[in-house]
């Protein structure tokens, strides 16, 4: 199984750590305020960039706390996926973008979110991170959706609601996340080291 979703050729890290990530959304939230919600949308959903693109005052669900993406790496549209995401995060899209009075007006309820470019919304991801002092191969767009798989899995949610909220059509793509070490992992290898330090030790006396 390739791991290339968490490390390139050369071993370096693909995805944001915690400290980068928390770096990204402070300067994300000081951000112009469309470039702070595209900012954080693509922080909390892990969504692909022409997915958050893609995003409209209907697919923004207020009562259900979720955000409806279309899976757009799919062989055939209309596949969509609702990803929960903060509170928070859907009061601060609806002061942006008037959600709640766009729904109630049949011509803005299907207009953009983001009337912007792929390569648009790429740079402005970019800009942010720069400004957070973010740099690496990781430094992207897809490295904040590597950061919610890696994140999602070593919080402890399950492989198959992981892979549902990233729009994966196999459980194989989803599972290649674990391959990043968490702070588990690290709880066992500190038992696995102080139980060899214990038997060295008592070899020495």
């Amino acid at each position: 199984m390739t791991t290339s979703l968490v490390f390139d050729a050369r071993g370096n890290r693909k995805y944001l750590n915690l400290s980068e990530r928390q770096a990204f959304l402070r300067v994300a939230t000081a951000s112009e305020p469309e470039v702070m919600t595209f900012c954080m949308v693509m922080a909390y959903t892990g969504a692909r960039i022409s997915e958050v693109l893609a995003l409209t005052p209907m697919r923004i669900d207020l009562e259900g706390q979720a955000v409806v993406l279309e899976s757009l790496k799919k062989r055939h549209k209309g596949h969509f996926r609702s990803v929960p995401v903060p509170m928070e995060l859907l009061n601060i899209i609806d002061r942006v973008h008037a959600i709640r009075d766009a729904q109630q007006n049949a011509q803005h309820i299907n207009q953009p979110l983001w009337p912007w470019c792929r390569t648009t919304g790429w740079s402005r991801v970019k800009e942010v991170m720069e400004q957070a002092g973010i740099e690496g191969v990781h430094a992207s767009p897809r490295g904040l959706r590597h950061s919610l798989g890696v994140s999602a899995i070593q919080s402890g949610v399950p492989l198959n609601m992981v892979q549902k909220w990233l729009g994966h059509t196999h459980m194989q793509t989803t599972a290649i996340y674990t391959n990043a070490t968490g702070p588990e992992e690290r709880q066992f290898a500190d038992l696995l080291w102080k139980g060899l330090s214990r038997r060295v030790a008592s070899q020495d006396t």
